[in-house]
């Protein structure tokens, strides 16, 4: 029974023990693909859209940075399946939660930034004033600049979690509406919750991807 519309977001099903955490390690639970004689679709489909993602990302990093763009990767292959994981009733969504999303985008900014500032200061310190900027706002391009680098891990966390939790609201205000309507209302809503099953689908692969490349650029900064 839903006390509230939030409590779908709750990870705490019980005062003693939670398994909804559970689901962030669902996709990797699955028979690996190793056990198969013949690949599936499922498999040829992942090797080309990985293969596809890291010419990207090394397109991105440069040749000098494979490891990198193999991270990045991984990365995106981990939030797109816990986001597609989520969309799965009785699912708990682990990536609408920002003690997830912060703990992916924190570390990654932080490890940059010491690398980048430890290692060379002087680009680092370029960037902080873009080619072209006159000598008068120098000194306020030097703070904006120094704002949006810090804010750029809470930017791409709460973006994550600001997408997923906005479709699962929606689909969760017309579920609780469809109890009470008659036969005709309750046909037009279940069609609306499909095209919403399709939306969220497309919005869990564009988010995991957009958090990605994100990630790839601030650290091609570096580099």
């Amino acid at each position: 029974m839903m006390t509230n519309l939030f409590s779908a977001f709750d990870p705490a099903t019980s005062m003693h023990l939670s398994m909804n955490w559970v689901s962030t390690m669902l996709g990797m639970m699955l028979i690996p693909q190793m056990y198969w004689i013949i690949p599936s679709r499922q498999a040829i489909m992942w090797n080309m859209m990985s293969e596809m993602l890291f010419k990207e990302f090394k397109m991105i990093l440069g040749e000098k940075s494979k490891g990198m763009s193999l991270m990045m990767v991984s990365l995106f292959i981990f939030i797109l399946t816990n986001n597609l994981m989520g969309l799965i009733p009785y699912i708990f969504t682990s990536s609408s939660h920002l003690m997830f999303t912060l703990t992916l985008a924190l570390p990654l900014w932080m490890s940059m930034m010491i690398y980048g500032w430890a290692n060379k200061t002087q680009k680092m310190f370029a960037h902080l004033i873009p080619n072209g900027t006159p000598a008068p706002l120098m000194p306020f391009m030097v703070l904006i600049e120094t704002i949006s680098n810090l804010i750029r891990p809470s930017s791409l966390a709460v973006r994550l979690t600001a997408n997923m939790i906005a479709g699962h609201l929606l689909m969760s205000l017309l579920g609780n509406n469809s109890i009470e309507t008659n036969i005709y209302a309750l046909a037009v809503i279940f069609m609306v919750q499909m095209l919403l099953m399709i939306f969220e689908v497309a919005v869990s692969m564009i988010q995991a991807y957009v958090f990605s490349i994100l990630t790839t650029l601030y650290s091609g900064e570096v580099n």
